[in-house]
């Protein structure tokens, strides 16, 4: 895991997501999931362009299932961007850095 990014689970969620006042990337993985492996450092990339615009966190799917339910996650990867402790951008699967950043930089300021 990046400096850069931080460690998601049900219990930080509310408070380290939610209630953010800066937009929060989640990027929801799992050890077992080879794209997974494929976009972590991408997010860090990522974390490292838009500093301190934008947290960037990561959230073991196999640990922490309740959240994965309650936003509907049916696969792995999937990045949400929370803003404003809503999911406004929602991207599944392998993407290339230039997509994933041409969805996120219109929310982050």
């Amino acid at each position: 895991m990046s400096t850069k990014t931080f460690e998601v689970t049900t219990s930080n969620f509310e408070t380290d997501v939610l209630k953010s006042q800066t937009p929060v990337l989640i990027d929801f993985w799992a050890e077992w999931c080879g794209p997974c492996r494929m976009i972590a450092p991408i997010v860090d990339q990522l974390a490292d362009e838009f500093g301190d615009k934008l947290k960037i966190g990561k959230l073991d799917a196999d640990e922490h299932q309740e959240v994965l339910m309650k936003y509907g996650i049916m696969s792995i990867p999937t990045l949400m961007l929370f803003k404003d402790g809503e999911p406004v951008v929602r991207i599944t699967g392998y993407q290339p850095k230039d997509r994933i950043r041409s969805q996120i930089q219109p929310h982050v300021n």
